[in-house]
């Protein structure tokens, strides 16, 4: 018995070191595998179908993937009503975007899409290039999207129908909806992951004289876990990109027709400042209805200390930095004439701001520390939503080594 007793205390030690170890080993490739994921900001091309992926450290475009290789598939499934819708969209935008939005997982290995005119979300397993899961929207046209911080859920605005849907990315299935107002656009998370805001843009088809017809333009504010409503925004016109405040207290938005941005209090629920940006020549001269989707500036950032905005000024082709919290314009990037600035998104080292120039299949870099550009990468068709993310090797290794 003495033998005994003294034996299992031992055996019992020898069992929990032995699990430690166990436990200490499969964490080591885990952390590995996370140290070798690379910084990307990934690049949706909006009329090419594909997305860019680009080196963060050294500007490179590494490469594209086709997120669309089932086109011609899905134009001949679709049945009367929805090719009569598909055209419908396609004309109203003026063109046909393929890509709306995207998100990367945080292992580095999917892709989530809502594919505009197509209506639906995919996810793509970036390696193999296999497609996961197909979701169709409801309506005629899938828009922005947002990947939760966890990943585990992809939210995408379902235009026509005035909701946002909730997909579970391990699945493709919905999981909920919840109701917007009329034209759903952003889907934004807050800074802390608490709060879900979802921004509405009205009938963009109808012109200025008619905004009252447009219907609800609206942020609608729900909880980022239940997606329960927590509070709605109203506003007279369509709210653009928009950024907010770690402390959930301040939004700072572009609105239909504006040519600057407003300084929002969530609090109160009131516009608390109107920043007018300069318009160029060439902008003064054109009407309100011919702004792009009625935007005269699209493409909203906010640095890592939340320090400085990265404002696009999209109708006069510029883009400007703005110190807050006096709302100053500590310098300005001029583009050529036509080049479409119709995305900002600050990169993962904080500092970096990233344009879309749709019209010139190109990406700016913007330092917001100087104001000054500090990379110009060639990509592919139409670009406009850019997106942080992270991939393994075996991700970058598949890319395609075209632009995109």
């Amino acid at each position: 018995m003495p033998s005994i007793s003294l034996r299992r205390p031992a055996a019992l030690t020898l069992g929990v070191l032995l699990a430690a170890v166990t436990a200490l080993a499969g964490a080591v490739p885990k952390a590995a595998d996370a140290a070798q994921l690379r910084d990307v900001m990934a690049v949706g091309n909006g009329q090419g179908g594909t997305v860019s992926f680009i080196d963060t450290a050294t500007y490179e475009n590494l490469g594209s993937i086709n997120v669309v290789p089932d086109l011609q598939e899905r134009l001949a499934a679709m049945n009367p009503v929805e090719r009569i819708g598909y055209e419908v969209v396609n004309a109203v935008q003026g063109y046909r975007k393929l890509v709306d939005d995207i998100a990367v997982s945080p292992d580095g290995t999917t892709i989530y899409v809502s594919r505009g005119a197509l209506s639906d979300a995919v996810a793509f397993d970036i390696a193999t290039r296999k497609m996961l899961w197909r979701r169709k929207t409801e309506g005629f046209k899938a828009d922005h999207a947002a990947l939760s911080p966890d990943g585990t859920k992809f939210v995408v605005s379902a235009t026509t129908a005035s909701k946002s849907e909730v997909i579970d990315t391990a699945t493709g299935k919905l999981v909920t909806t919840f109701a917007t107002g009329t034209y759903p656009h952003a889907n934004d998370y807050s800074p802390d992951g608490t709060i879900l805001y979802n921004s509405s843009i009205g009938i963009t088809s109808l012109p200025k004289a008619l905004n009252a017809l447009k219907g609800s333009r609206a942020v609608t504010a729900v909880d980022a876990n239940t997606f329960r409503h927590l509070r709605t925004y109203k506003f007279q016109y369509g709210v653009r990109p928009a950024v907010f405040t770690r402390d959930n207290t301040t939004m700072y938005a572009q609105l239909s027709y504006l040519n600057g941005f407003v300084e929002y209090d969530l609090t109160a629920g009131k516009i608390a400042r109107t920043v007018e940006m300069p318009l160029s020549d060439r902008a003064a001269a054109m009407s309100p209805d011919d702004y792009p989707q009625n935007s005269a500036h699209h493409g909203m950032a906010m640095n890592a200390d939340e320090s400085r905005l990265c404002v696009a000024g999209t109708i006069s082709d510029y883009v400007s930095i703005v110190s807050r919290p006096g709302l100053t314009t500590d310098g300005t990037v001029h583009y050529e004439p036509g080049s479409l600035p119709y995305w900002t998104q600050t990169g993962p080292n904080g500092h970096d701001c990233y344009v879309s120039l749709s019209e010139k299949n190109q990406i700016s870099v913007i330092d917001y520390r100087t104001a000054r550009e500090v990379a110009r990468i060639d990509v592919g068709h139409y670009p406009q939503r850019e997106r942080p993310a992270k991939l393994t090797p075996e991700a970058v290794g598949s890319l395609d080594p075209s632009n995109g």
